[in-house]
């Protein structure tokens, strides 16, 4: 620090914690510093209001890219490849699409194929033209012909002559995960994790293991719980390939993380870099010979359990931060869910989006060029030691009651993260979580277009090979908006399109305040509103509102006025329409009294409500 700098912090006396705080009390004037400043997260810690030197994790300091324990990245770039997953249905067709993707910038391909389609034809027609050296491969096969296909896979790479120190890919073989989703047991899995190893030999930046973590993102998993989960998910397979005789380093080096990105854009940066560190410090406990065996290698995938159907333009925008929040944590590989993923196969056009939002972050934002650029940031560094001690917690319940596996089996893990998705969509209900577009600033005037939710199931054609029926617990893939947008579906299927009309009255501010809150909450249903820019008394409001045809009618006024306008507004609406009024007033006990039965505020259940207002209107 020069001379002049040093003067300028002279001249201003040190400002400790305590002052801070202190001030931010002062500022508060009364109110509870607890409740207002301290966020209780999802995860299990609390996050403070602000953070300072003194809160960085002591290891912080020692920490660099590249060193172990990778907390920093695993390389001294931030680099990343650009992913885009395609669906075979025909060999030639995926071929084409992959060369042209590959044309457009992207640099990885994930093939998703079926078990019927696995035979020595196959692969030279799906792989012809496509440089294995210069863009990165991965297959996803059914788990009853992966051994079939990754040894045809290794003799095709042989006989075209590619270099295999420069051909890169994955066999995602994950049994474990496959169980979750199918109910089917495979206990047999260790024989083919050698045979996939063997095959793959030859080929040492090729990894035949797959932690899919990322199904219980999308199933709505907290952030501690999906990496708590992937790394006791990990640890089964590296656990069980060496007590079959595995070296460590082999079985370390073959295994790959499929992680899922929420939005929760810091907490996903400190969530990648608390999986690194981890995952370095439990490989290292089976000592293997080269500390280059803990890292770990992460492809990130963007979410699904946030996508919307309804406002789906949106869906790019949660994309984007979650794709920012992955290549700044510094993974190895991305993709961005196309925004149409909720509704239909993903066209040519959402996939084409999808690829340009990495191409900005990569090439026009240049999230490349630095290593680890959230490290030494108070906030994110205390985020990244919160997560992985939450997270470590949660590996070592897994271990200590027999592993995951175990858990799987017994439905634990799909019991667990299903409670999990179904407390979001309760806060969801309630507002305490916010899905734009959805359960908050709804598209007024959108309609469906007949898109509804896309089916979800195997696709891998076969029957499983290796595995036993078994009806045990499936993980629940359901995404966070479906019951929201049923609810909005029922009611443009009815034929009929309900009228709220807002009664406005009294108060200005307070009546404009909650029209606004009032079409926001009802057209979360599909209902048509008509706001108003206020009436004189409530004759006039009630006569507009049945010369409108009002369905529903919601007084929109303040708490001191309606004991004066609420109970006449609903004599004089009478049964022609349901009456709502906005807020929680004083006097809601002499409105109940009166017969007012309706009311809607910020504490009310939207979801419930609204399902309830659709029976009282037939729907």
């Amino acid at each position: 620090m020069n001379k002049e700098k040093e003067k300028l912090f002279s001249d201003f006396s040190p400002v400790s914690s305590e002052d801070w705080k202190n001030k931010i009390i002062e500022e508060l004037k009364g109110a509870d510093y607890d409740k207002k400043m301290i966020w209780r997260t999802q995860e299990g810690f609390q996050v403070n209001p602000f953070y300072r030197k003194e809160d960085l994790p002591e290891e912080c300091d020692k920490a660099q890219p590249g060193v172990f324990p990778y907390t920093r990245g695993n390389k001294a770039c931030n680099c990343w490849l650009i992913r885009q997953d395609i669906k075979v249905a025909e060999a030639a067709e995926a071929n084409e699409k992959a060369k042209r993707l590959i044309a457009e910038g992207v640099d990885s391909i994930a093939f998703g194929i079926k078990g019927k389609q696995v035979n020595p034809e196959f692969i030279p027609a799906l792989l012809d033209g496509i440089d294995a050296e210069s863009v990165e491969l991965n297959f996803n096969v059914c788990v009853g012909k992966v051994v079939e296909f990754t040894q045809l896979l290794a003799e095709y790479y042989r006989q075209r002559g590619f270099d295999p120190e420069k051909a890169r890919g994955s066999i995602g073989y994950d049994p474990i995960g496959k169980e979750m989703l199918s109910g089917k047991v495979n206990d047999s899995y260790t024989e083919v994790i050698k045979a996939l190893i063997a095959a793959t030999a030859a080929m040492p930046k090729f990894r035949c293991i797959a932690v899919n973590s990322g199904k219980l993102n999308n199933a709505g998993a907290y952030i501690t719980q999906e990496l708590g989960c992937a790394l006791a998910w990990g640890n089964e397979y590296l656990h069980a390939a060496t007590e079959a005789g595995i070296p460590v380093d082999v079985v370390a080096k073959n295994i790959k993380f499929n992680m899922g990105i929420s939005s929760n854009f810091f907490m996903e940066i400190a969530k990648f870099r608390a999986a690194r560190t981890l995952w370095a410090k439990i490989v290292e406990q089976y000592e293997p010979q080269c500390k280059c065996a803990c890292k770990m290698i992460i492809h990130a995938e963007t979410s699904e359990f946030n996508l919307t159907l309804f406002d789906s333009y949106v869906n790019m925008l949660r994309t984007q931060t979650e794709a920012m929040s992955a290549a700044i944590a510094g993974v190895e590989s991305i993709t961005v869910t196309p925004y149409d993923t909720a509704y239909e196969s993903p066209t040519d056009f959402a996939v084409r989006i999808a690829k340009n939002q990495q191409l900005i972050l990569k090439h026009e934002s240049h999230l490349d060029k630095v290593a680890d650029p959230a490290g030494g940031s108070y906030y994110v560094e205390s985020l990244t030691a919160s997560i992985a001690a939450e997270a470590w917690k949660q590996f070592l319940a897994i271990e200590e009651e027999g592993g995951f596996h175990k858990a799987v089996k017994e439905g634990r893990i799909q019991q667990a993260v299903e409670d999990s998705g179904n407390n979001r969509r309760a806060a969801l209900a309630k507002r305490k979580e916010i899905l734009l577009g959805t359960n908050q600033y709804p598209n007024f005037g959108e309609l469906s277009e007949g898109r509804r939710p896309a089916s979800k199931g195997c696709n891998c054609g076969c029957h499983c090979d290796g595995a036993k029926e078994t009806g045990g617990r499936t993980l629940a893939i359901k995404r966070l908006a479906e019951e929201f947008e049923q609810l909005r579906l029922s009611t443009e299927e009815s034929g009929r399109r309900p009228k709220a009309f807002m009664l406005t009255i009294g108060n200005l501010a307070m009546r404009q305040a909650r029209a606004q809150f009032s079409c926001n909450f009802l057209a979360t249903a599909g209902y048509e509103v008509i706001d108003n820019l206020g009436f004189a008394t409530v004759e006039d409001g009630v006569k507009a509102a049945l010369a409108a045809k009002a369905d529903i009618v919601v007084i929109c006024s303040s708490d001191d006025e309606y004991a004066e306008y609420a109970i006449p507004a609903f004599q004089a609406i009478g049964d022609k329409a349901i009456f709502i009024v906005a807020g929680a007033p004083a006097c809601t006990e002499e409105l109940q009294k009166a017969g007012i039965v309706n009311f809607i505020n910020v504490r009310s259940n939207v979801l419930e409500t609204l399902k309830a207002l659709n029976a009282k209107l037939g729907i």
